[in-house]
C-alpha cells in the first residue's frame, strides 16, 4: 500500500484555533440575545395527575407573554428518541401531559421577555395534583398493578416485544445450544448479578436550542444537537406539522456523549415560537441535566458463566434487567448491546449462549442514549465474572483470556454471526500487559502503611455503526479556485469528525487537508445522515466520503479528457490536476472548476450514500493499577493502560483523546458518580456538589496505544473508536479493588463507605 500523505498523520483540528481562542462558536453564542426565555415548571412527583392548572397570576407579571399546559399542545404521542424512523423506541410523549410520571417532568411551558419574568411567573402558577402511588423498584416493575403508561394511545411501531399494560418497554430472548445442558455439566460455573446505575453524561455545555420563523415561514431551529434530521422528525411529530415546515441545523456542540441523540429540551421553543411566531430561546441548567435528561440505563445484569477446570468457557448465559425510567427513548435498543456485545467476547470456544431480557418502565427520570449504550453495563458484568472465574481457578486472567477469547476470522454467533474480519484483540492484551508491566503490578503488595497495591483487566469491543441500518452521506464539491467542499449531516460534537473526514477525502484527492472546507449538519443543505451516534461517523459516513471523492476524481477526469482532447482512460489525476498519461499536457483543477461552468454537462459536485450490512467491531484491554488505603476505603488509581484496536487510526492524536476522555468517563462512573433517589423519587444528586465526575487530578497516569488491524469494509481500513474506550476501567477497577480487599463488589459505583463496610478488620 502506498505510503498516506493526509490518513493517519496527527494533524490538528479544523477548529482548533477557533475554539481555543474562544470565538462565538455554541449555540448560545451565534443566535440573537432579544429571544423569549423558554423554562419549563417541572412536577415535585413522581406519579400524579393534574386536577387543575391556574396560570392567570403568572400571565400577569411584566414581560410574560405564554404559559402552555397540557390542554394547549397536539394529542398524538410521539418519541424523543433520535432513531431512524420507524423507531424502536415506543411513542408514549405528550409535549405536555396530564399524568405526570416522575419528578422532574414537564407540567408547563413558560415564555417570556426576561429570565427575572419567566422564574417570577413560575412560582405563581398554582397546580392542584393528585399524587398517585409511583412504581419506584424496578424490580417490582413488570406486572406491576401500577400502569406508568395506561393511555390508550401509547404505541409501539417495531416489534420489540414492547407491552405498555405490563410495563414493559420492550423484552425478548435469542440463543443457541442447549444452554442449561451446558452449564449443568460444567464443573465451574460462576453465577452473581452486576449493577450499574444510570449515570449522567454531564457533558460541559448543558441542552439548548433556539428557534425562530423563517423568511417562508417554517421553523428554524438551531440546535446542540448529534441528530439534524432526526431532531426534524422528532419536532413536527411533537408539534403536529409537517417536516417540511422544520430546518434544524447544528453550530459547534460543546460535548454530547449520547446525550443530545435525544430530543431533550427542542421542542419546548419550538413550540413556542410555533404559536407566538417570536424567536425563543431555552437553556437548561445544570440541575435540570440532572434530573430531567437522558442518562445511562440503570441495568441490573444477571451472568451465569460455565468453565471447565482448565478453564475454557463453554457456556454464558445472560438477564438483563433495564430501567427505561418514565419514557422508552432508546430502551429497546440500549438492552441489546449488554449482550451482543459482551457474550461474543469469548467466541473461541462457546458451545451454547442465552441472552434473556426485559426493559421496564418506572417512574423515575427517563434515560436515553450515553456512550457505550448497553455494552458498557453487559461488559462490566461479563468480564467481572472472567475475572472472578480466572481468582476460582487460580489462573492468571490474562491467561484465561487467551483461551477463549475472540480472534480474527472467527464467526461471532452471539454478535449477529458476523465474522471478524479485523480483530487484533490478542495483540491488544500483549501489548497493554507489556506497557503496563503486568507480571510486576499483577501480584498484591502491602505497601505496609495499610495501602494496598493491585492490578485488574478488562477487555471490550463495541461496533462500527448500526448493520443495515445507519446511512452516512457526503457531498463533495469542486470549487473555483480548485479548492473543495465537504458537505455532511454528521455532527462534530468535540470528536474531530470534520478533521477526520476533511482528511479521508484529502487523502484520495491528493491534496493538502487545507484545501477542503467542511460544512454540517444542517437540514437543508446537508445531504441525508442517521447522525453522529452508535459509533457510525467515522466508519460509515467516512466510508461515503471515499466514495464521493473517488466518484468525482472520475468526473474531474472526463472533463480534463475533453479539455486535452484524449479519451478519460488516456488520463491521470496527480491531485493538482489532470494531465495526459504519457505527461505531454495538463490541465490544473482551477482550469477545470472553470470549465465546469460553461457548457458542461458532467457534474463536478458529487453526492454518495452509504450504509454496511456489517459493523466491525473494535476491541480493547484496559489494564488498572491501586491502590486501596484499608483504613478509609479510599481508591487512588495510580495507572491506567489500554491498547485499541480501531482498525487503521485516521488520526492518532484524535483517537488517543477519544480514548483518553472515554477512560476517564468510565474511571468515573466506577468510582464517583453516584444516583440516589429518595423515597418519594426525587434524585439527590442534582448538582456537581454531589454527582462526582473525576478532574483530571483523579484519573491516575493513563497510557494510551494502539494494536492496529485493516478493516477490509471501512475507510482505509478504519473502525470506530468513540465508544468501545469507555468500557474497560469498570470491571478492571472492580477486579483490582477485589485483588486488595479480597471482596468482590458488583454494584457500580465503588464508594469508600462500601469498601470499608465489606471489608473484615477483625
Amino acid at each position: 500500500m502506498a505510503e498516506l500523505k493526509s490518513v493517519g498523520k496527527p494533524v490538528r483540528k479544523k477548529d482548533a484555533m477557533q475554539l481555543l481562542l474562544g470565538k462565538p462558536l455554541f449555540v448560545e453564542d451565534v443566535t440573537p440575545r432579544d429571544a423569549l426565555v423558554v423554562k419549563v415548571l417541572r412536577s415535585p412527583h413522581a406519579n400524579a395527575k393534574i386536577r387543575e392548572i391556574r396560570t392567570e397570576n403568572a400571565m400577569k407579571v411584566p414581560g410574560m407573554v405564554a404559559v402552555y399546559t397540557y390542554r394547549d399542545v397536539p394529542q398524538k404521542r410521539f418519541t424523543m428518541a433520535g432513531q431512524t424512523y420507524p423507531e424502536p423506541s415506543p411513542y408514549d410523549r405528550l409535549l405536555l401531559d396530564q399524568h405526570l410520571r416522575f419528578v422532574g417532568d414537564a407540567v408547563a411551558i413558560v415564555a417570556g421577555e426576561t429570565e427575572k419574568a419567566v422564574d417570577k411567573a413560575m412560582k405563581l402558577i398554582r397546580v392542584d395534583y393528585e399524587v398517585l402511588e409511583p412504581v419506584l423498584d424496578f424490580h417490582t416493575a413488570k406486572d406491576n398493578p401500577i400502569l406508568v403508561h395506561p393511555e390508550d394511545n401509547w404505541r409501539s411501531l417495531c416489534p420489540v416485544g414492547a407491552d405498555n399494560r405490563r410495563n414493559l418497554c420492550a423484552s425478548g430472548q435469542e440463543g443457541e445450544g442447549d444452554i442449561d445442558e451446558v452449564l449443568d455439566s460444567c464443573p465451574v460455573v460462576i453465577d452473581h448479578t452486576y449493577h450499574v446505575k444510570a449515570c449522567q453524561q454531564a457533558m460541559m455545555e448543558t441542552f439548548r436550542t433556539y428557534t425562530e420563523i423563517d423568511r417562508y415561514g417554517r421553523l428554524h431551529v438551531i440546535s446542540s444537537t448529534q441528530i439534524v434530521f432526526h431532531c426534524r422528525r422528532i419536532i413536527a411529530n411533537a408539534l403536529d406539522i409537517p417536516k417540511s415546515m422544520v430546518h434544524v441545523e447544528k453550530p459547534r456542540i460543546g460535548g454530547g456523549f449520547g446525550a443530545k441523540q435525544t430530543v431533550v429540551a427542542e421542542v419546548y421553543p419550538a413550540f413556542v415560537t410555533w404559536k407566538t411566531r417570536r424567536p425563543a430561546r431555552m437553556i437548561y441548567s445544570r440541575k435540570e441535566c440532572q434530573i430531567a435528561a437522558s442518562p445511562r440505563h440503570e441495568m441490573e445484569v444477571h451472568v451465569r458463566l460455565g468453565a471447565t477446570q482448565e478453564g475454557i468457557i463453554r457456556g454464558i448465559d445472560l438477564y438483563t434487567l433495564s430501567n427505561t425510567g418514565a419514557y422508552g427513548e432508546h430502551g429497546p435498543t440500549t438492552v441489546g448491546l449488554s449482550g451482543h456485545k459482551s457474550i461474543p467476547v469469548y467466541t473461541a470456544n462457546l458451545e451454547a449462549f442465552r441472552f434473556t431480557y426485559d426493559v421496564v418502565y418506572t417512574n423515575r427520570q427517563s434515560a436515553g442514549a450515553y456512550r457505550g449504550y448497553g455494552a458498557t453495563q453487559g461488559l462490566f458484568a461479563v468480564e467481572s465474572a472472567v475475572n472472578e472465574l480466572a481468582e476460582k481457578l487460580h489462573m492468571d486472567p490474562l491467561a484465561l483470556r487467551e483461551k477463549n477469547i475472540v480472534r480474527e476470522g472467527m464467526v461471532m454467533p452471539a454478535y449477529y454471526h458476523e465474522t471478524a474480519n479485523a480483530c487484533a484483540l490478542d495483540r491488544c492484551i500483549e501489548k497493554c500487559a507489556e506497557s503496563f508491566n503486568w507480571k510486576e503490578k499483577y501480584p498484591v503488595r502491602d505497601m505496609g502503611n495499610g495501602k494496598i497495591r493491585a492490578a485488574g483487566v478488562g477487555l471490550s469491543m463495541q461496533g462500527s455503526g448500526i448493520s443495515g441500518l445507519d446511512v452516512g452521506s457526503a457531498t463533495i464539491k469542486l470549487g473555483d479556485e480548485g479548492i473543495y467542499n465537504l458537505m455532511i449531516g454528521a455532527a462534530d460534537m468535540g470528536t474531530g469528525c470534520d478533521t477526520t473526514l476533511a482528511q479521508i477525502a484529502a487523502e484520495c484527492l491528493d491534496c493538502d487537508l487545507d484545501d477542503i472546507a467542511v460544512f454540517g449538519a444542517d437540514t437543508d443543505a446537508s445531504p441525508y445522515d442517521s447522525g453522529s451516534y452508535a459509533s457510525s461517523t467515522a466508519y460509515v459516513t467516512g466510508k461515503a466520503v471515499e466514495k464521493a471523492c473517488l466518484e468525482l476524481r472520475e468526473n474531474m477526469r472526463r472533463i480534463g479528457a475533453n479539455m486535452l482532447g484524449c479519451a478519460p482512460e488516456e488520463t491521470v489525476f496527480s491531485g493538482k490536476g489532470v494531465s495526459r498519461a504519457d505527461g505531454s499536457a495538463s490541465v490544473s483543477l482551477m482550469d477545470i472548476a472553470t470549465r465546469s461552468m460553461a457548457g458542461n454537462n458532467i457534474p463536478v459536485q458529487v453526492t454518495v450514500s452509504h450504509s454496511s450490512p456489517v459493523s466491525p467491531p473494535p476491541f480493547m484491554a484496559g489494564m488498572a493499577e491501586v491502590e486501596v488505603d484499608t483504613q478509609t476505603g479510599h481508591v487512588e488509581l495510580l495507572n491506567y493502560s489500554a491498547v485499541v484496536d480501531c482498525g487503521t487510526p485516521l488520526n492518532p492524536n484524535l483517537v488517543r483523546i477519544q480514548a483518553e476522555g472515554g477512560i476517564a468517563q468510565g474511571i468515573g462512573m466506577t468510582l464517583t458518580e453516584n444516583v440516589t433517589y429518595t423515597a418519594k423519587g426525587r434524585v439527590m444528586e442534582d448538582s456537581f456538589m454531589q454527582y462526582k465526575i473525576p478532574s483530571r487530578l483523579d484519573v491516575g497516569k493513563l497510557q494510551v496505544d494502539f494494536a492496529c488491524s485493516h478493516e477490509p469494509t471501512g475507510p482505509f481500513g478504519a473502525k470506530s473508536i468513540g465508544e468501545v474506550v469507555i468500557n474497560t476501567p469498570a470491571p478492571a477497577i472492580a477486579h483490582a479493588i477485589y485483588r486488595a480487599t479480597g471482596v468482590w463488589h458488583r454494584e457500580l459505583p465503588i464508594t469508600p463507605e462500601k469498601i470499608l463496610m465489606s471489608m473484615d478488620h477483625g
